[in-house]
């Protein structure tokens, strides 16, 4: 059986490290000027220690160049690829057919991949894109499983790559335009402003040319209903609910295919890709610490690998709620989050190991810590958490103890591995080196929990897990439950 390679995003030199630290085979990054990724944090010195490094662990760097060329692009070209044949990346992904050919010409040494901005979603585009002289071909994220069954038959020699995990667009990947209009950001080179997923509030304007608000209250809200009709879907109504919060009829909730992950891995495919350069190193370390131990265990033991021994972990990294998305072809109103907006997750980023200074451990603090907080230590090398509780913080920066910690004045504390009780300190040490990432429950009102709850059903019954009867009843609970916490919210 085929033992896909595990690809994460890598935005900066750290997050590129701790994500091979976590189990990742390949990392993709890129520099801002000649990527579609204009927030990248790489600089040229940055990408060339972050592929040294990776090959001293013997892991893959793909390099970005998937811009879509203009004409003042053309002239940067050369001196660019003078440079990527001096820091010799695993591949360089592109999607402009122009740029494909420049570096095939130029640098015919460099393996060629092509993006997923090129949209590739038949067999006969990949015989194409493979007739070329490509050795990768990045599908669109629109392929259904059946669709990539297909692909994988027809097109047996050329390596296939999938995405697994992260951000989903509400619109044809790579084609939004809403966030230009809105917001004057280009949303195709990685500075979008996410305009769909902001909340709207219903204005009409009168023949008088003022404007107003329709509130929707108490004494009149059983006197309206709303729904936005397609052209060409005549009577298909979709209704169209605001509450307090506002309205979220563009809002896509985040691609997970754990669950099938075990159908996606029978198929014979080569990468599994996950989605986020913009986020952070907890997300990449997550991410791939879980993807990691999946894997690896159904090629160890397929016949009783499930999926349900992963989901938990897998929730804890913050998201939109999770959906299959095009796995079974057309998105279902599953994939879309109706109620609300915002990132949710029963943990929150803690810290990070810095270094190990004798028998002590220096912890960068990415979020704010008191007294009597569990503190879960991630290692890289075991599934169970390395759990803490904490009764002060030893600031190293000043020497002074303290309940409290901000991560706004960027300390670093000092915890001595004498107050992990059940542990070797030298086995402690190999268990988290440094980059090993720290979390800490996430301080949720009740509401918040019962919107984690929520999304989490919607996830379970897309994969099979739970029957439509039961999420309906699960659903109604929750909705009373919200209503009791905050009356104005009206259910969907």
């Amino acid at each position: 059986m085929k033992k896909p390679e595990l690809l994460l995003p890598a935005g900066t030199l750290s997050r590129l490290k701790t994500a091979i630290l976590y189990g990742a085979d390949a990392v993709y990054c890129g520099t801002p000027d000649m990527s579609l990724r204009v927030k990248s944090g790489f600089t040229l010195e940055d990408v060339i220690e972050g592929v040294k490094y990776a090959h001293s662990h013997g892991k893959k760097v793909y390099l970005t160049l998937n811009l879509f060329s203009h004409n003042k692009d053309i002239e940067k070209l050369p001196k660019f690829i003078e440079t990527v044949k001096q820091v010799k990346p695993d591949g360089l992904i592109i999607s402009d057919p122009g740029v494909f050919q420049f570096v095939r010409e130029h640098a015919p040494e460099l393996e060629l991949h092509v993006s997923t901005q090129a949209n590739i979603c038949s067999w006969l585009t990949v015989d194409f894109w493979e007739k070329q002289g490509a050795s990768l071909v990045v599908m669109a994220r629109e392929v259904s499983f059946e669709e990539l069954s297909l692909i994988r038959e027809k097109c047996p020699n050329i390596k296939i790559e999938t995405f697994i995990h992260g951000s989903m667009c509400m619109t044809y990947s790579g084609r939004c335009l809403l966030s230009n209009f809105m917001a004057e950001r280009g949303a195709n080179q990685g500075s979008c402003a996410h305009s769909c997923r902001w909340g709207y509030k219903l204005k009409i304007k009168l023949k008088d040319n003022t404007e107003h608000e329709i509130e929707i209250n108490e004494d009149n809200k059983e006197m309206f209903d709303f729904f936005l009709e397609e052209e060409i879907r005549p009577g298909q109504l979709l209704p169209f609910e605001e509450d307090v919060h506002g309205s979220y009829i563009l809002n896509s909730k985040d691609l997970c295919l754990l669950p099938k992950l075990d159908e996606y891995i029978k198929m014979g495919l080569d990468s599994f890709k996950v989605e986020g350069r913009n986020k952070t190193e907890f997300y990449a370390g997550s991410v791939a610490r879980v993807y990691r131990a999946a894997i690896d265990d159904y090629i160890a033991d397929p016949e009783n690998w499930k999926a349900d021994d992963y989901m938990d972990e897998i929730n804890a990294v913050a998201n939109r709620g999770y959906t299959l998305a095009f796995h079974e072809g057309r998105l279902t109103n599953l994939a879309h989050d109706y109620e609300s907006t915002g990132s949710t997750s029963s943990y929150e980023y803690a810290g990070r190991v810095q270094e190990w200074q004798g028998d002590d451990m220096i912890v960068e603090v990415k979020n704010r810590m008191d007294a009597g907080d569990v503190l879960e230590f991630l290692s890289p090398f075991q599934r169970e958490p390395i759990l803490l509780r904490i009764y002060e913080f030893d600031n190293v920066k000043n020497n002074k103890i303290t309940e409290v910690v901000h991560a706004g004045q960027k300390p670093l504390i000092r915890i001595p591995a004498s107050l992990f009780h059940l542990e070797d300190k030298a086995k402690l040490k190999e268990l988290l080196p440094p980059l090993s990432l720290l979390r800490k429950d996430k301080v949720t009102d009740e509401s918040g929990k019962l919107k984690v709850e929520s999304r989490e059903l919607s996830h379970q019954l897309e994969s099979g897990e739970i029957t439509q009867q039961k999420y309906n009843a699960k659903r109604k609970k929750y909705f009373a439950a919200l209503e009791i916490l905050d009356p104005e919210i009206s259910p969907k």
